[in-house]
């Protein structure tokens, strides 16, 4: 099944055609098609009855009407002229509206996209190095399968057993922010020894001091208003995450509205775009269901589950093997078949460890990160390359998001020696 896998992935079929056909083949190689039966059983019971993944559709749905509305655009505007004076400015407006936008659409090809819309070209106008900005831009991106709410963390928390949505957004928090501002500072840094890579914004250009407030007033209030609708109402214990997610889509339209964006073909179209991306995200659930229920019942699940605890006996060990195995997967698979395919195999593994699984969930979230940024197959490398200019070569793409891998990887190292950074808010929030 593993050699199937690897073959049907690299002949450049689709991931979820490939799992559910790599099932199927191996219910026959195996000598048992019986478990099919048992499979469709499980995704009924697994996926299809699961009411957390309804927030999927609604948070996607959310993400469009913003892109609609034109907010994060004006708000890049804003602070681009009020950070205008600061070294490397623009790259720290860039991180900044990446943050806003994975807390408010967890979304990474919109959030890339979007920010590769509004801030390449200027960025490449004011003499910002090519490397430092395509990776910029893709890394900042992606922090929205890590910043709450994110869609990720949603399917993390419905295969994990014992982890609710409320305490994995918690918990991936404080990890999250820390690693938008590592971003910041790395581009600050960089400002401040080669500033002929990061030049600050045109006199020409600046605007006065009260129109630039005035604009970031009016522009940071309905973001703001969507996250403190979204996060707090969950945070808070008022609502799940299937509610908060609708509570986010009521008011990305009403923003869309007030700012008298709304049009029916719009509207029409965002339905469209939102069961496009659902119905990819859960075809993918699917095939992995499928995949992973014939693995197990075959015995591959636990002879796989034997073979790690035999490649290390120390429970650190074990943790890096883990951890190493998602990063070289994450180089040829998207987060949503590493999820699906390791969770069955690594979860059961922590729980014997006494590990906290929210700890080690968190954890791996974050080395996900490197997914979307490791080459041959990242997927933010390919959103930069469509968006970026011809004399912008792939090479240089991938040379630009190489110090944004490493500060994951340090990330992951802050973890790891300081397990507070994850369970100190669920802690304060949930069990105090």
């Amino acid at each position: 099944m593993a050699a199937l896998l690897v073959l049907g992935l690299f002949m450049g079929h689709p991931l979820a055609f490939v799992l559910g056909g790599t099932a199927v083949l191996g219910a026959f190689i195996a000598g048992k098609p019986m478990v099919l039966g048992i499979t469709i059983n499980r995704i009924f019971g697994d996926v299809l009855d699961n009411y957390t993944l309804i927030a999927i559709p609604l948070f996607v749905l959310m993400a469009r009407f913003l892109s609609d509305s034109g907010v994060t655009d004006k708000m890049f505007e804003a602070l681009r002229h009020l950070m205008a004076n600061v070294r490397g400015g623009l790259g720290l407006a860039v991180v900044f509206i990446s943050i806003l936008l994975a807390a408010t659409t967890g979304i990474i090809g919109a959030s890339i996209t979007v920010m590769g819309v509004m801030a390449l070209k200027p960025m490449l106008q004011y003499g910002y190095d090519k490397r430092l900005t395509t990776g910029l831009i893709g890394a900042s991106g992606c922090l929205g399968i890590l910043i709450p709410p994110s869609i990720m963390l949603i399917l993390m928390a419905s295969y994990a057993p014992g982890l609710s949505v409320g305490e994995l957004f918690a918990g991936a928090m404080i990890p999250g922010i820390l690693l938008g501002l590592m971003y910041g500072i790395y581009v600050f840094i960089v400002a401040v020894v080669r500033p002929d890579l990061a030049p600050r914004m045109l006199e020409s250009e600046q605007i006065g001091r009260g129109a630039m407030w005035r604009m970031l007033v009016v522009e940071a209030v309905p973001p703001l208003i969507l996250i403190l609708g979204i996060l707090g109402s969950m945070l808070m214990g008022v609502a799940t995450a299937t509610e908060a997610s609708a509570i986010g889509a009521m008011l990305a339209l009403l923003i869309v509205i007030g700012r008298r964006r709304f049009t029916w073909a719009n509207f029409y179209s965002a339905f469209l775009e939102t069961g496009r991306t659902s119905a990819m995200i859960l075809f993918i659930v699917v095939g992995a269901t499928a995949f992973t229920g014939v693995f197990n019942i075959t015995g591959g699940l636990t002879a796989t589950q034997n073979l790690i605890r035999g490649l290390a006996e120390d429970p650190n060990t074990l943790l890096v093997v883990m951890l190493v195995t998602v990063f070289i997967l994450g180089m040829f698979l998207d987060w949503t078949g590493i999820v699906l395919l390791c969770f069955p195999i690594f979860l059961p593994i922590v729980a014997e460890m006494g590990v906290s699984p929210l700890w080690f969930v968190v954890l791996m979230a974050v080395v996900l990160q490197t997914s979307f940024l490791s080459p041959p197959f990242g997927y933010a490398l390919f959103y930069m390359r469509a968006i970026s200019p011809p004399d912008i070569s792939t090479g240089d793409i991938i040379r630009g998001v190489i110090p944004f891998i490493v500060m994951v990887l340090l990330m992951c190292g802050l973890i790891v020696f300081f397990p507070q950074l994850v369970t100190w808010l669920p802690d304060t929030l949930y069990r105090s």
